[in-house]
């Protein structure tokens, strides 16, 4: 069945202004639903699928897109629709348009350099290449433009991973354990969960294995008092609860009240009463001083460039900047130290990003250490190992999407000394 012409219209006029770059494109999308809601569900999935393959193959289809005839960005527009539902559904083109789009839809993209097979800012690519090497760079940045899978967390204080798939089945959605995390189901296809009772219930809640990861190595036990110190929406902050088994005191940290905002909701499914969320003005807040010296867990989940998520936010690679991610270093450092305050003897401190860059993982941890003799690091291999998760890893967590089938997530554990 042919795609109504208007799509291409709606998916141009979207696609223009997600271009600019001016903000994430998840919002962007939403907005422009929002405001002409006369688009239904198999539409807006399209123009979204359209949009994001698009960016997940930018540098490829800007250069298909400069031959052709007409405007650039209605040809952008084509070959992005022509990526999500095939150039033979679409209705509308003219004879021109569609000898063109069959014509470049068939080029062998093997034969492309390098750098535009990457589909990654010149920065970037130069970044990755020269760490890892140009062959296992390209099988990164080809893992970080394809799409993720959706990954469920299972609330352990209300049923076990077994009986959940089992449920899941009966809806009919087919879900897999994941090889590390023991409270992680992978969806096959991406079916709606919203209306499940299991959801509804805080049974489940969505959530990549590898961020699941990140809480179990905080290694939070009952009657601890623990802080998630930038706990946004606060995935990360329901795990640590349940690891709890809703004990202790738990502090949600963020300087965003609308952030923590999202958090209320999931917390009344999850059925934990432990947790405790705070909103704070920086991250020298008194709030944060009153605690110096007295938790046995911190995670700083540090704001990051988010280049470990391209899978599920391709625009991010766009937006981002070599002095965008200078000035975020900044930011870790100042928060990593001080977090470590609130640490007290003996206690753990876990630094994590979902980034893949040097200079926001290790150099930040170095750094630290070298001004904080009292921290020393532990191997995520022991830490993983006390956890009894088998995944092989050295000083630091490291997870790639090529290698782990998660986002891109760096971790350090730290330890106070006593």
């Amino acid at each position: 069945m042919r795609l109504p012409p208007a799509i291409t219209g709606h998916t141009e006029e979207v696609l223009r202004e997600i271009l600019r770059f001016t903000g994430p494109a998840d919002g962007t999308l939403s907005r422009y639903f929002r405001e002409h809601p006369r688009l239904g569900s198999r539409e807006r999935g399209v123009i979204a699928e359209a949009i994001y393959g698009l960016l997940r193959n930018k540098s490829v289809y800007t250069n298909f897109a400069e031959s052709g005839s007409g405007s650039p960005m209605r040809r952008l527009t084509l070959l992005g629709l022509a990526d999500a539902v095939g150039a033979e559904s679409l209705g509308g083109l003219t004879e021109e348009e569609s000898s063109w789009l069959e014509r470049v839809m068939q080029i062998d993209r093997s034969h492309l350099p390098v750098v535009m097979k990457a589909n990654l800012p010149a920065w970037l690519w130069e970044k990755l290449s020269e760490r890892f090497g140009e062959e296992k760079a390209l099988a990164l940045a080809e893992s970080l433009n394809t799409p993720a899978s959706l990954d469920l967390r299972v609330n352990s204080m209300k049923a076990n991973r077994d009986d959940v798939a089992a449920a899941l089945a009966q809806a009919p959605i087919i879900a897999e354990p994941t090889p590390y995390s023991s409270t992680c189901l992978r969806v096959k296809k991406k079916p709606s969960i919203q209306n499940l009772p299991l959801f509804k219930d805080g049974t489940i809640e969505v959530q990549d294995e590898g961020s699941q990861l990140l809480a179990q190595l905080v290694g939070a036990r009952r009657g601890e008092m623990v802080a998630d110190f930038c706990a946004g929406a606060g995935g990360k902050t329901l795990a640590l609860g349940a690891t709890m088994r809703n004990t202790g005191r738990l502090y949600a940290f963020d300087i965003s009240e609308k952030r923590l905002a999202k958090l209320k909701p999931r917390l009344a499914r999850s059925g934990l009463s432990n947790v405790h969320p705070v909103v704070i003005a920086h991250e020298k807040d008194a709030k944060i001083k009153r605690l110096a010296g007295k938790l046995d867990r911190v995670l700083v989940d540090a704001p990051c460039s988010g280049l470990g998520t391209l899978r599920r936010n391709p625009d991010v690679k766009w937006r981002q900047t070599v002095e965008g991610v200078a000035e975020l270093n900044v930011k870790q450092a100042s928060i990593l130290a001080s977090a470590s305050r609130m640490v007290k003897a003996g206690g753990r401190l876990v630094y994590a990003t979902c980034s893949i860059l040097d200079e926001e993982n290790e150099a930040i941890v170095q750094a630290f250490l070298a001004e904080h003799a009292d921290f020393t690091l532990v191997p995520a291999s022991k830490v993983l190992a006390e956890q009894k998760i088998e995944l092989e890893m050295g000083d630091y967590l490291k997870l790639y999407p090529h290698i782990h089938q998660t986002d891109g997530f760096f971790a350090a554990i730290l330890e106070r000394n006593k």
